[in-house]
C-alpha cells in the first residue's frame, strides 16, 4: 500500500469516524442551545451566573486533579488490539480503570473540602451555597475515560456520539419540569448534578455492553493471573506517557475554566453569567474540531502502529485540519455579523452585553481550530510531554496577565486573555508537530520517555 493511499485510508476512516460522532453531537447542540435559552431567561445574568459558578468549580478541581486514561489505552491498546493480545489489553485497562476511580475519589473529597472556602469569594451565596459541597459529586463526569478509551480503540463511535447527547438531553428534561414547577436556582443546581452524574454512568454502561460482547470472558476489576507480566513491562513507558498526558489535557483545558472562575471572583456573578453566554455563543465553531481531533486519534494511533509515520502522518494531519477549517469559516463569518442578536437569542436582552466578548472569544477559538489535532497526532506518537508543553507554555505566559487584564479593561479583557493564550498555545503546537513529523525514522516512534 502506498502512503498516498494509506493517507486517504486514514482521512476517510477519520471522517467516517467524525460523521458517527457529529450525530450525536448535534442532538446534544440543539438540547443544549434550548436548556441554556430555558435557565439564562428562567434565571437572569446573576442566578445563571452562580449555576456556572457551581458547576465550573467542578470542572475545575475535576480537571486538574482526575486521573484519564483513554488516550493510553487507545496508544498502547492498539498494538495489543493488533497482535490478538486480548488479555494484555484488559490488563491496560484495568490499570487505567484503578488509577481513575482512584483519583477520581481523591477529586471529589478535595472538591467537597475547598468547597465551603472558594465558593463565597465567587459571589455563590444563599441556599446556592449549601449545594456547592454536595455538587462537587459532579466531578465523577470526569470518570469515565476508560470506557471512553475502550470504544475508541474498537471504533464504537456510534456509541460514543450517542453518548454526547445524554447529558444535553438530561439538563433539558429536567430545565423544562424546573421551569414548569417554578424550582428557581436550586432546582437547576440539581438538575445539573444528575446530569453529571448521567454522563459518566452512562458511559461505563455502554463500555460493559460492548465488552460483553467482543470479550465477553474479559472482567474489569478481576486480579490478574500471578504469572501476567508486569503493566511497565509490557507497556514501556506507561506511566510517564500518562502522566504527561493527563498534564497535557489539565493544561488545555486550564485557561478557560480559570477564566470563568476569576470573572466570578473579580467582577462578580452577573459577570460570570455574561461570559458563559459569550463562550457558548462561540463554542459551536469549536466542538466540531474536538470531535475530529477525538475520531482522529484513533486513527493516528493505528496508523503508527503500522508504522505510518513522517511524511503520511503529517498529510493526514494537516488534510483534516484544513478540512475542518472550511468547515468552520461560515459559522465563523456568522457569528461574527451577528454576535448581539446571538447572545440575545440565547439569553435575552439582558445578556446583550456580552456580543462585543463573543467577538474576541470568537476569534480565539478560530485560532485554536488545529490545535486538538495536532495534541492528538503529538500524543499518537508517544510525545505526549510535548503537547503539554504547549499548554503548559501558553498558561504560564499568558495566565497571571488575565487579572491584569479584567482589572485593566473589565469582561472584555477576558476576551483580549483568550486571544493572547490561543496564539501562544497553538505556535508552540504548530513548532512541535513539524518537529515531530519531519522525519520518518524504522522502528517505533520516540516516546517522550527517551528524549
Amino acid at each position: 500500500m502506498t502512503d498516498a493511499t494509506r493517507q486517504r485510508g486514514v482521512v476517510s476512516r477519520i471522517y467516517a469516524n467524525l460523521g458517527l460522532l457529529l450525530g450525536g453531537k448535534a442532538v446534544a447542540g440543539i438540547c443544549s442551545l434550548a436548556y441554556l435559552i430555558i435557565a439564562a431567561r428562567a434565571l437572569g445574568p446573576k442566578d445563571y451566573g452562580i449555576l456556572i459558578l457551581v458547576h465550573g468549580y467542578a470542572l475545575a478541581v475535576g480537571g486538574i486533579i482526575s486521573f484519564p486514561g483513554w488516550h493510553a489505552i487507545v496508544r498502547y491498546g492498539a498494538p495489543a488490539l493488533a497482535e490478538g493480545d486480548r488479555p494484555r489489553l484488559w490488563r491496560l485497562m484495568r490499570f487505567t480503570a484503578l488509577v481513575e476511580l482512584g483519583a477520581g475519589a481523591v477529586a471529589v473529597a478535595v472538591g467537597m473540602a475547598l468547597a465551603p472556602v472558594i465558593a463565597p469569594r465567587l459571589g455563590i451565596s444563599g441556599a446556592a451555597l449549601d449545594y456547592v459541597v454536595p455538587y462537587s459529586l459532579a466531578i465523577v463526569m470526569a470518570v469515565r475515560t476508560t470506557p471512553a478509551g475502550y470504544l475508541q480503540l474498537l471504533r464504537q463511535f456510534r456509541l460514543l456520539g450517542l453518548h454526547h447527547a445524554v447529558m444535553p438531553l438530561c439538563r433539558l428534561i429536567g430545565a423544562v419540569a424546573v421551569m414548569l414547577l417554578g424550582l428557581g436556582l436550586t432546582g437547576f443546581i440539581i438538575v445539573w448534578l444528575l446530569a453529571s452524574i448521567a454522563e459518566s454512568a452512562s458511559l461505563w454502561i455502554m463500555g460493559w455492553l460492548v465488552a460483553r460482547q467482543h470479550d465477553p470472558g474479559a472482567r474489569l476489576f478481576r486480579a490478574p493471573p500471578a504469572d501476567a507480566p508486569a503493566i511497565g513491562a509490557e507497556n514501556p513507558g506507561l506511566l510517564r506517557f500518562m502522566l504527561f498526558a493527563n498534564a497535557d489535557a489539565t493544561f488545555a483545558e486550564l485557561a478557560p475554566r480559570i477564566a470563568l472562575l476569576a470573572v466570578g471572583w473579580m467582577l462578580g456573578p452577573a459577570a460570570a453569567g455574561l461570559f458563559s453566554v459569550a463562550q457558548r455563543a462561540t463554542v459551536i465553531i469549536a466542538q466540531p474540531a474536538q470531535i475530529l481531533a477525538q475520531a482522529a486519534y484513533t486513527e493516528f494511533a493505528h496508523l503508527i502502529a503500522s508504522g505510518g509515520r513522517g511524511a503520511p502522518l503529517r498529510k493526514a494531519l494537516f488534510a483534516s485540519i484544513g478540512l475542518s477549517m472550511l468547515a468552520a469559516l461560515p459559522l465563523v463569518v456568522l457569528i461574527a455579523c451577528f454576535s448581539r442578536e446571538l447572545v440575545v437569542l440565547l439569553g435575552g436582552e439582558a445578556f446583550a452585553g456580552a456580543a462585543a466578548l463573543a467577538v474576541w472569544l470568537l476569534a480565539a477559538r478560530l485560532i485554536m481550530l488545529a490545535a486538538p489535532q495536532l495534541s492528538s497526532a503529538l500524543i499518537a506518537l508517544g510525545h505526549a510531554g510535548r503537547s503539554m508543553s504547549a499548554n503548559i507554555v501558553a498558561s504560564v505566559l499568558a495566565l497571571p496577565l488575565l487579572p491584569l487584564a479584567l482589572k485593566g479593561f473589565g469582561l472584555i479583557g477576558s476576551g483580549y486573555f483568550a486571544v493572547l493564550e490561543s496564539v501562544l498555545a497553538l505556535g508552540v503546537l504548530v513548532f512541535l508537530c513539524l518537529r515531530a513529523t519531519g522525519t520518518a525514522s524504522p522502528g517505533p516512534a520516540a516516546t517522550d520517555d527517551q528524549i
